[in-house]
């Protein structure tokens, strides 16, 4: 027997909330039903579940019953064929050709850069002086999404996409990912207009770098666009232009966004829990090699359990192609359905004291695909999320061993911050402030 859920009266409060702090309101709904429906504008109602066995329901279905759902909050940033917004055949064979920069010999390639990009940025951080986590996190990744894309090397040419990358990333404000209403220009002026010219400059300059890479050739370069400028489909045929655009600007965007908003709230348990970064310094003691920071157990464990606390989307869904029983609610071939990633995270019955962070859940054991999404699930899951695993342990694990840093006293009594969106990911509501005491190693 199915039941009947629909979304809750008063649906515009509904968006706000989940549109000011999407952890705290998905956690909310999740205690009090389960599944549980709120209404987002183009998609209708969304049934969301938050417990294993719902989100088995809609992984292990079959990847012919649903597609990604339109429209997408971030298909203005991303554009209409990134990877994250395909389906079926072309999604599959896209994936297929991405897959392969992200993964293996040629992610643990990155690994340098991935240290040396961090060793930079630490450049800044004299003895006694205060780091504003969330820009050090965002400049760190910047430079090794840039680096690991283009294979820049230059300063000035690497200053150049970091800058457009930043402003664009700047003038994507929530709302207009999630009121279509406002992606209106009045006159040239306003938050839309200023979108769509950073979003303009932002495609020029890609396609410039496109145009130069195809004229001088791809061979002898290691980096992703040099790849997937050599890649071919099945039937022998490459990418064109278009769709290059769409997904080196996704890979820009999200490559760079979703790890730096881990990385600093890592930093930020690491310095607030006591005991965590004492650990973490034994376990790297000896350690040389960047290649080796992402194979400690503890440093993993810490990655991890950032994830769990503030995993990298809030909410994965899906179209459906067919009917489909979720917990016990019926839906049909239009439905939208989706999982809400910050309240499975919390779910009592999975995770022990869910509002604690706690690395050592993830030393006594693994938890299964269902319970644990901070990448999303299935046939669908975020093609970059080893790469993204990877980057935040040697990073973390770089800084970790490098500077002696300190959370403030005033902001270790305070209450954690709330995750705010910020272009597809979410960010500390709250500039987050640690103290560099001293050097353990000369950066």
């Amino acid at each position: 027997m199915t039941r009947t859920v629909t979304s809750p009266r008063f649906g515009l409060l509904h968006l706000l909330s989940a549109n000011t702090d999407p952890e705290g309101y998905f956690r909310r709904r999740a205690r009090e039903s389960e599944p549980f429906a709120m209404t987002f504008p183009g998609l209708g109602e969304v049934l969301f579940t938050a417990t294993p066995e719902g989100v088995r329901e809609i992984l292990t279905a079959p990847s012919s019953s649903y597609s990604a759902p339109t429209p997408n909050p971030i298909e203005p940033l991303v554009g209409a064929g990134s990877l994250i917004l395909l389906s079926g055949e072309r999604h599959r064979k896209e994936r297929a050709l991405l897959m392969p920069s992200f993964h293996g010999e040629r992610m643990r390639a990155y690994a340098s850069v991935m240290c040396d990009a961090a060793m930079d940025e630490m450049q800044n951080w004299s003895p006694g002086s205060e780091i504003a986590v969330r820009a050090a996190a965002q400049s760190i990744t910047l430079r090794i999404i840039v680096r690991a894309v283009f294979g820049i090397e230059d300063r000035e040419r690497s200053a150049e996409f970091t800058s457009a990358i930043t402003e664009l990333m700047q003038s994507f404000i929530a709302p207009l990912g999630f009121v279509p209403l406002l992606r209106r220009s009045i006159g040239g002026w306003g938050p839309w207009a200023r979108f769509v010219r950073l979003r303009d400059r932002f495609d020029d300059i890609l396609r410039q770098e496109i145009s130069d890479r195809r004229r001088s050739g791809a061979a002898g370069h290691d980096d992703i666009l040099s790849l997937l400028l050599s890649a071919t489909y099945e039937d022998g045929s490459g990418l064109t232009d278009d769709d290059l655009l769409d997904q080196l600007r996704t890979l820009l965007v999200a490559g760079h966004e979703t790890t730096a908003t881990s990385l600093a709230w890592a930093l930020y348990y690491v310095h607030r829990e006591p005991g965590i970064r004492e650990r973490l310094l034994v376990e790297l003691d000896g350690v040389t090699s960047p290649t080796e920071l992402a194979k400690l157990p503890y440093l993993s464990a810490v990655c991890q359990e950032t994830l769990r606390m503030h995993p990298t989307v809030s909410i994965v869904l899906r179209r459906l192609n067919q009917a489909l029983t979720i917990r016990g609610v019926a839906r049909s071939a239009g439905d939208v359905v989706g999982i809400a990633v910050p309240a499975l995270h919390f779910d009592p019955t999975v995770w022990s004291a869910p509002e604690r962070f706690d690395p050592d859940r993830f030393l006594v054991r693994k938890p299964t695909p269902f319970e644990y999404t901070p990448f999303g699930g299935g046939h669908r899951r975020c093609v970059g999320a080893a790469f993204a695993n990877y980057e935040l342990a040697v990073v973390l694990g770089t800084i970790i061993r490098t500077a002696d840093l300190e959370l403030p006293d005033s902001e270790r009594r305070r209450k954690p911050p709330r995750a705010v969106p910020h272009g597809i990911a979410a960010l500390p509501h709250r500039e987050i402030v640690l103290r560099n005491r001293a050097w353990l190693e000369s950066p």
